[in-house]
């Protein structure tokens, strides 16, 4: 076949391509990087749009301005412009665990069209989302329709996120620079203890699940000495790089794909980007298989790492809600905290300050603020760490576990924490 021919006969203008949108479909958008700029754009200006929905997340651009009744937005997990737009009402949020969104997409998507970002398609006719896999590329089997906005700037990998030209809808070209994550704040030093205490949990030959964020980084800079480390993640970090440089990584104990790095999505800079194009040591993965506890279990010594905005005496952790406002959303968090229970010798971690706003407020709490969500469950919970320590909180009574918790928060808040646990007949 002579897919350069077929390539042309498919590609459009943008304005060309977002007609195949029909009424009452739904449209399926990668998140991050793989989301296709110029045909969401497009959509401010297709009168055919009528009881529409976008799915989006982490979205990294501006949302666009569509009638609701023509185009209603639902997030899968709040970007910086989704956020704002959710607390003004403007969008909704879809609970959801990442690793569950092609099952649940699949169950309410009306007539499915998937629109993606793509690097340019090789002599085979296959273009990769690069950057993603998530749970678009499951959504492309289900899709009636699939449109592709071909970027050079997109890396090209390698694994289970490549979409055949025979497949495409339309093929639109736009190229610019991907976007890139804002520089993380320098590590302070409430960051590097707890890189520190982390750090102290992994030893050599154990699989790591670790996201993005001054913490992490702390964590990485800790492991530059550690042997024969496989990543097994959701997201790839830009530190992962310095890992890979140091010899720590081998991946040799990768039952997904031995001697490579997994992950469904990575976010960062040009530099990552560069890193990742044409990388034989990385292998892309729908969200349904790098985040499904149930595959995880095949995984010993797995070590997942991630963030809570506040912790309860029980043990439940907030990761979501800051105040009143929603920030994020549930994530990988509980699909990777399961995982590390039916990982045998797994540990789970979950990382935060022991305060905010300058010492003024505990982030342990003797129970979580009103409305707020439970992002990872008593039953669930493992090690807590703070920048004053661990607290293991699995195989601990709730006694056991507030007296425990108490000892990693801000010493300034400790006595007025066990008088309120006192109270509480927790101590």
């Amino acid at each position: 076949m002579n897919y350069q021919a077929l390539y042309n006969e498919k590609l459009q203008s943008v304005a060309e391509a977002v007609q195949h949108i029909q009424p009452g479909t739904d449209i399926i958008s990668p998140l991050g990087c793989a989301e296709p700029d110029a045909l969401i754009k497009q959509l401010e200006n297709h009168d055919g749009l009528s009881d529409n929905r976008l799915f989006t997340m982490l979205t990294t651009r501006e949302l666009i301005d569509v009638d609701p009744d023509k185009l209603k937005i639902t997030s899968l997990f709040l970007g910086a412009s989704e956020r704002k737009a959710f607390n003004e009402g403007k969008i909704d949020l879809l609970p959801n665990h990442f690793s569950d969104l092609p099952k649940l997409l699949k169950q309410i998507a009306r007539k499915p069209v998937v629109m993606t970002v793509v690097s340019p398609m090789d002599e085979n006719g296959y273009f990769s989302m690069g950057t993603n896999a998530d749970h678009t590329i499951s959504m492309v089997k289900e899709a009636e329709t699939i449109l592709v906005e071909v970027n050079e700037h997109m890396p090209r990998t390698y694994g289970e996120n490549q979409i055949h030209i025979s497949d495409v809808t339309a093929i639109v070209e736009h190229h610019q620079p991907l976007p890139e994550l804002p520089s993380t704040p320098g590590q302070s030093e409430k960051d590097m203890k707890i890189g520190d205490h982390v750090a102290s949990l992994i030893k050599n030959g154990d699989t790591l699940q670790v996201g993005f964020g001054s913490i992490p980084n702390a964590i990485i800079d800790n492991l530059k000495g550690y042997r024969n480390l496989t990543i097994h993640t959701e997201m790839i970090p830009e530190k992962i790089i310095e890992l890979f440089k140091s010899g720590a990584v081998t991946n040799e104990n990768n039952p997904f794909k031995k001697g490579k790095m997994t992950a469904t999505f990575a976010y960062g800079s040009k530099k990552l980007y560069d890193f990742m194009h044409e990388n034989d040591d990385i292998y892309m993965l729908p969200v349904s298989q790098t985040n499904n506890a149930c595959k995880l279990k095949e995984i010993d010594d797995l070590v997942t790492v991630n963030a809570g905005v506040e912790v309860d005496f029980l043990g439940q952790v907030n990761a979501e809600k800051v105040g009143n406002t929603y920030f994020s959303s549930t994530g990988g968090q509980s699909d990777f905290q399961l995982a590390s229970h039916f990982s045998e010798n797994g540990r789970g971690v979950i990382c935060l300050h022991s305060t905010a706003k300058n010492d003024e407020i505990t982030k342990i709490v003797p129970t979580l603020q009103q409305g707020a969500p439970v992002t990872t469950h008593k039953n669930d919970v493992d090690y807590i760490v703070t920048e004053y320590g661990i607290a293991r909180l699995r195989g601990k009574t709730i006694r056991e576990r507030t007296k425990a918790l108490i000892e990693i928060a801000h010493p300034k808040f400790r006595e007025q924490l066990t008088k309120e646990a006192k109270h509480m007949g927790y101590l």
